[in-house]
């Protein structure tokens, strides 16, 4: 990590400015006469859960360590310089086996070390109940057990930084508040816990709803509900999968002005994010149909979504697109503020001491944008030719 100097346009203002790196810090931010020919810079994106993407699937054992460093790869063209794997409820060698591969990745090679901030672990301490459990297998939903956590993260070499829950279950309390002493996330999904539930969890040290409006009953009461509970609860950051077809723009549009600052957006990308139009076959989920426009659903139910095939630059741009966000809050809801809940250091996006981990983009008339560059700790790691 030798010295770099960029010019843009910065995200928040498009201000034209100088930013200067020495050992993959920024050491100096200069401004400069404005240059509207110059890209925007903007901090890299930071997704909290990738289940996959381009044909490798971090649910399907056994993973190859060389596919974890294809996958950082393939994100970084999305402008994802930062991301959590996503392993999910299975069965407990399975988990092990999995997050261990994660683990062993980030050990081999220094891009995934720089890119993966963590695993997360959505399960297998989830609701046994159809609708809240999602497409994960019943089969393996179990209490929160704390020895069999252990055993996960003594495989995973500590990486597990984030664990979605349910905080449905009598032990959740007792766990939730070992797992922050242990400098664990989590969060709570895939849930139909009551109001008592979710206030124990939080006061435990939950901090986050995931993928919240999604792994849920098809009907609710109108109060009340898990959803209203888990908005209500001021120290609840919330992710939402913001790819357009998870979530209604009104509701993304509530769930932002409920939580503000703390509203951010996740991609929740399976395996077929970034494969070509077609008919697949999912380990879980089944057949499956990924449409040209990049919706993915069950072949033979093409109104039942089966995960989502989109990356987070393309939520960010939707949330562009629907009106719902300028393009500052927009970027921050999926970089600085994921940073900012699992406390890294990208967390200060563009500013002196934080590593230049950045994009350089380009934006339409439609103000969407387009990635043009990507630095991680001060080099560049892929541009478009």
């Amino acid at each position: 990590m030798g010295n770099i100097c960029i010019r843009g346009r910065d995200y928040r203002d498009l201000t034209t400015v100088e930013i200067h790196a020495a050992g993959g810090l920024i050491s100096e931010i200069r401004a400069l006469p404005q240059d509207d020919s110059l890209p925007i810079l903007a901090p890299g994106l930071v997704d909290l859960q990738v289940n996959g993407y381009a044909g490798v699937d971090f649910n399907r054992s056994p993973i190859a360590e060389q596919a974890v460093l294809e996958v950082t790869r393939q994100l970084w063209r999305q402008g994802v310089t930062t991301f959590l794997p996503t392993v999910i409820t299975n069965g407990d060698e399975q988990i092990a086996g999995m997050v261990a591969a994660i683990a062993h990745a980030r050990r081999r090679f220094a891009p995934v070390g720089q890119s993966v901030a963590g695993i997360h672990l959505e399960g297998p301490f989830i609701s046994p109940e159809d609708g809240p459990r999602g497409a994960h297998d019943k089969a393996f939903v179990m209490a929160p057990d704390w020895p069999l956590f252990q055993r996960f993260q003594r495989a995973a070499q500590g990486d597990i930084r984030l664990l979605t829950l349910s905080p449905e279950w009598p032990q959740a309390p007792g766990f939730i508040r070992r797992c922050v002493q242990d400098a664990v996330v989590v969060s709570l999904g895939h849930t139909a816990a009551d109001a008592q539930q979710i206030d124990a969890a939080v006061e435990a040290g939950a901090t986050l709803s995931t993928h919240l409006g999604n792994g849920a009953h098809l009907l609710l009461p109108r109060h009340p509900n898990y959803i209203w509970e888990q908005l209500a609860q001021d120290r609840l950051w919330c992710a939402m999968i913001g790819d357009g077809e998870h979530l209604p723009a009104s509701v993304i549009k509530v769930f932002m002005r409920v939580k503000g600052e703390r509203g951010i957006l996740v991609s929740d990308a399976t395996s077929l994010a970034g494969m070509p139009p077609g008919r697949y076959r999912l380990h879980i989920g089944g057949e499956v149909m990924l449409s040209p426009e990049g919706r993915l659903s069950l072949a033979d139910n093409p109104g039942l979504l089966a995960g989502s095939a989109r990356s987070l630059l393309y939520g960010v741009n939707t949330l562009i697109r629907q009106g719902l966000a300028m393009r500052r809050e927009a970027w921050d809801m999926a970089s600085v503020r994921p940073s900012a809940l699992l406390n890294l250091p990208t967390r200060h996006g563009l500013a002196v001491g934080a590593p230049l981990d950045a994009v350089a983009l380009g934006e339409d008339r439609r103000g969407e944008l387009s990635v043009q560059a990507v630095y991680q700790r001060g080099a560049c790691v892929w541009r478009d030719e």
